[in-house]
């Protein structure tokens, strides 16, 4: 999925890709309004973040602009702009959420893979749609794993990882096929960036992450999933 970052201030701007990227989005950034405008245009994203307050056209001249012509689209506020005020205009413009500036990262991915969620609504996933891995039952459009009636929060490239790895079960799969799948074949791939996220993962959806049985490590040559 692809979103569409409008921040002016570069060090915010670069932390909101890093996070939207660690989440599994291509992100497209635009420094300004006017960049903005012609990024979603160009692009047509799945989401966009916008700042407010920017230099040439604010984010809510972005937003009324995107809400022309596509009404459906979700849009993020994300500004330092905190007045109630601030917020009703943000809304009645058809904004989906508002982050108030200083936040937090948890803030900032609950927010997005709520957003996400939607978007998989909007598309027509079945939100009840899911696959069985060994005790963990996946619904990828929830962004959502449950083992024993305990739901366990995934992020989009976490699904990603899961979907590839369930449909190929009982292939090795390298960590080329992994990376072009779920970081895009743009990406430079890094083994460590993959076994690192890899290890993340599999101490949330493993019952015992030491003696994994969903993400197999094949050495030297890449994970299985091996069903039973």
């Amino acid at each position: 999925m692809k979103v569409l970052l409008a921040e002016d201030d570069e060090l915010t701007r670069q932390g909101l890709a890093e996070v939207l990227a660690s989440e599994g989005f291509q992100v497209v950034q635009a420094a300004n309004g006017a960049a903005a405008i012609e990024q979603f245009a160009a692009s047509i994203p799945d989401f966009v973040c916008l700042d407010i307050m920017m230099p040439g056209r604010s984010g809510y001249d972005v937003c009324r602009s995107i809400r022309a012509t596509h009404p459906d689209i979700p849009i993020i506020f994300i500004s330092a702009k905190s007045e109630e005020i601030d917020k009703i205009v943000g809304f009645e413009l058809g904004a989906d959420d508002f982050i108030v500036k200083p936040f937090g990262v948890r803030e900032v991915v609950a927010r997005i893979r709520a957003v996400t969620r939607r978007c998989h609504v909007t598309r027509g996933a079945d939100p009840t749609a899911s696959f069985t891995m060994d005790d963990l039952q996946v619904f990828p459009a929830e962004l959502r794993a449950i083992r024993n009636g305990q739901a366990i929060e995934l992020s989009l490239r976490d699904v990603q990882i899961l979907e590839l790895l369930h449909r190929n079960a009982g292939r090795v799969l390298d960590r080329n096929v992994i990376f072009n799948h779920a970081w895009g074949e743009d990406y430079f791939p890094n083994s460590r960036t993959l076994d690192q996220h890899i290890s993340q993962l599999r101490k949330r959806i493993e019952a015992d992450p030491k003696s994994p049985q969903i993400i197999r490590t094949v050495h030297g040559a890449g994970y299985r999933y091996e069903a039973e």
